[in-house]
């Protein structure tokens, strides 16, 4: 597959690299660097603090209290309880410009956590009603710990700031069972107004190369839609099996059925898309032939269109196979989480700043990426550009680690420096580049 090298994105836009150097790019990101200097240990601190005292989605009453106090002691406008746990606070830099908005997740996991660390999470709670273990096995901890320092960097530049930094602290990112929390919460409670974000930047962390930054223009993580299918057969004798409507066997029936959707219906030369059948749930005994099952399952595409081709598909399929058998079926989606979507201006824009952050060898073009991050709904709002950090320690095999939400996931501190330079600069120069 040919793909576009990182340089010739940086070489599109050299004249506008040549814009920013007069402005003094250079003596930027000289104090920007002695202030990430001088923030590291802290960054550090709150990190391994946050990760020993994780909080699940919704409940990140303990994280957002320390996020809020550091953001008051640092002379910010502060809001809490915003969609949730979620906090922004309001830099306003000593000259008019545009708005741009930093963000970063707070929840932990369902996870017990098996790292033998210092700081090792021994957190537990409950979740959907079962004992758990918490763990920041997603890495939470580390950009809540990174855009912590990078509010302490821009603060400490404010006078030579022109225009505003929302920096927005984001409760249940993974899911929450009470349904609050989450971007689109923090949209309905304002995050995005007074002022209005010109433009949107975030962060996640992922088990690749040291320091790297990693990110690609356009779709690069998929919408995740769970779908529900019931059916309805008549329940009968399991050694009479005429006198009923299996719906066990129409349920197997679907699961195969629908194997086909993207292996021989859709057009996956374009963009990828899955079709997961997760849970199969029917029957309470051996002889008893029941008259429903449930199949749950989890789709991921990254293009609205194939997106909703597929779920006319499943539901087709669906019930088709069930009226050949004389059973029903009813086939919900729920709304899911859209494609993460880099405004490929914008970010073609600040691919030179990622450069100067990590190194022109260290920026790296990704493929596409088949996990989901709601910070998709900020970028229906504004344009966004969201990056991955490579935090796996330096000289290690990325695929040997063990990956996001692994009760095995680590994070190398050594990386984090690069996150704080990364985000700092990608306000500073979008600020000083106007809309």
């Amino acid at each position: 597959m040919t793909r576009r090298p990182a340089l010739l994105l940086a070489a599109t836009f050299a004249l506008a690299s040549t814009a920013r150097a007069q402005k003094g790019v250079g003596a930027l990101d000289a104090e920007i660097q002695r202030r990430v200097e001088a923030v590291t240990a802290k960054v550090v601190t709150w990190r391994r603090d946050i990760h020993e005292h994780p909080e699940l989605s919704g409940e990140e009453v303990r994280t957002s209290r320390l996020v809020a106090e550091h953001l008051r002691a640092l002379g910010l406008d502060v809001r809490t309880e915003v969609g949730g746990h979620g906090v922004v606070g309001l830099l306003r830099g000593g000259k008019p410009g545009p708005v741009v908005a930093l963000r970063a997740d707070m929840d932990a996991l369902p996870v017990e956590e098996q790292v033998d660390l210092p700081f090792k999470s021994r957190v537990k709670a409950t979740f959907l009603g079962a004992p758990v273990g918490v763990m920041h096995a997603c890495g939470h901890d580390n950009h809540v710990a990174i855009l912590m320092g990078t509010a302490e960097v821009l603060a400490g530049m404010k006078a030579m700031l022109p225009g505003t930094v929302k920096f927005v602290f984001q409760p249940a990112e993974e899911y929450s069972p009470t349904g609050v929390g989450g971007a689109e919460s923090m949209l309905r409670d304002g995050a995005f107004e007074n002022p209005r974000v010109d433009a949107v930047f975030g962060l996640h962390v992922f088990p690749a190369s040291h320091g790297a930054i990693i990110t690609r223009p356009g779709p690069w993580l998929a919408a995740a839609n769970d779908a529900t299918i019931i059916i309805k057969g008549k329940q009968t004798h399991g050694a009479q099996p005429w006198n009923g409507v299996d719906a066990v066997l129409v349920g197997a029936q679907v699961v195969t059925a629908l194997q086909a959707v993207v292996s021989r219906q859709v057009d996956i030369t374009r963009v990828p898309a899955i079709v997961t059948v997760g849970a199969f749930q029917a029957g309470v005994r051996s002889n008893i032939i029941p008259d429903s099952a449930v199949l749950r399952l989890s789709i991921r595409t990254f293009d609205a269109a194939m997106k909703e081709d597929i779920f006319a598909r499943i539901r087709r399929t669906a019930e088709g196979v069930a009226a050949a058998s004389g059973a029903t079926v009813s086939v919900t989606f729920d709304p899911g989480v859209p494609a993460t979507v880099n405004h490929p201006a914008l970010t073609r824009r600040m691919w030179p700043t990622l450069q100067r952050a990590a190194g022109a060898s260290g920026v790296i073009e990704s493929e596409l990426v088949t996990a989901s991050e709601d910070f998709s709904f900020f970028m229906e709002k504004a344009p966004g550009l969201f990056i991955g950090l490579g935090v796996n320690p330096k000289g290690s095999d990325p695929r040997t680690a063990a990956p996001n939400h692994s009760p095995f996931f680590f994070a190398d501190e050594g990386a984090l420096p690069n996150g704080v330079r990364a985000m700092s600069m990608l306000a500073v120069d979008y600020l000083l580049g106007g809309k």
